[in-house]
C-alpha cells in the first residue's frame, strides 16, 4: 500500500482510485519543504520527531464520492488551538501544544511532541474551496473537500432538427 507521501510527492500528484488511476493535481508536497524534511531526517534521524522537533501530522486521503476527504492526527491538541486556513489554493493546517512541563520535576522522560504542528497542501483548481468542511473528533481532525460543481461530469442536450436527445459527455 502506497503511504500518503508516496501518492502525493512528485510532479504528477496522483491519486489512487480503486484500480483504476486518476490524475488529479488535488494535493501535493512543496518539493523543497520535501526535500528539506528529507535532509533533515537524514542528518538527526527519529523521522517520528521529539520534543524539540514535532513530528509531521500522519494524514490519510482518500475520494468518496463527490469529495475527497483527509485526515490527520491531532492526539492531545485542544481544538481551540487548530488554525485551518486556505489561502490561493494552498490548505494549511496548523495546530499547537505547549509544553505542559513543570520545571520542578525530576523527568525521567519527556518523549510527547510540543510546539508548533503545520501541514500544507495545494488544492487543485479542479475542487471546491469555498465549501472545505472540518471536523475534529477524538484527535483526528477530518476535512472534506468537494469536487468543484465544473469538473463532474455532465450532460450535453444534442438537438437535430426539431427533436433534441440527451447523451452523456
Amino acid at each position: 500500500m502506497l503511504s500518503a507521501r508516496e501518492v502525493f510527492c512528485g510532479g504528477n500528484s496522483k491519486i489512487y482510485v480503486g484500480s483504476d488511476e486518476e490524475v488529479i493535481a488535488m494535493l501535493r508536497f512543496d518539493p523543497l519543504f520535501r526535500d528539506l524534511d528529507r535532509l533533515t531526517q537524514q542528518l538527526w534521524g527519529n523521522p517520528v520527531g521529539t520534543a524539540t522537533r514535532p513530528a509531521v501530522m500522519p494524514m490519510d486521503v482518500w475520494r468518496e464520492g463527490d469529495k475527497f476527504v483527509v485526515e490527520l492526527d491531532l492526539p492531545g491538541i485542544k481544538p481551540d488551538s487548530i488554525d485551518v486556513t486556505v489561502d490561493q489554493g494552498a490548505l494549511t493546517v496548523r495546530a499547537e501544544r505547549p509544553y505542559a512541563g513543570d520545571e520542578g520535576h525530576d523527568w525521567v522522560a519527556a518523549e510527547r511532541p510540543h510546539g508548533v504542528f503545520s501541514r500544507q497542501l495545494f488544492l487543485g483548481d479542479q475542487l471546491d474551496t469555498e465549501h472545505v468542511g472540518a471536523d475534529y473528533t477524538d484527535g483526528v481532525l477530518r476535512l472534506t473537500v468537494p469536487v468543484a460543481e465544473a469538473a463532474k461530469p455532465r450532460k450535453i442536450a444534442i438537438q437535430s432538427g426539431a427533436a433534441q436527445q440527451a447523451i452523456s459527455a
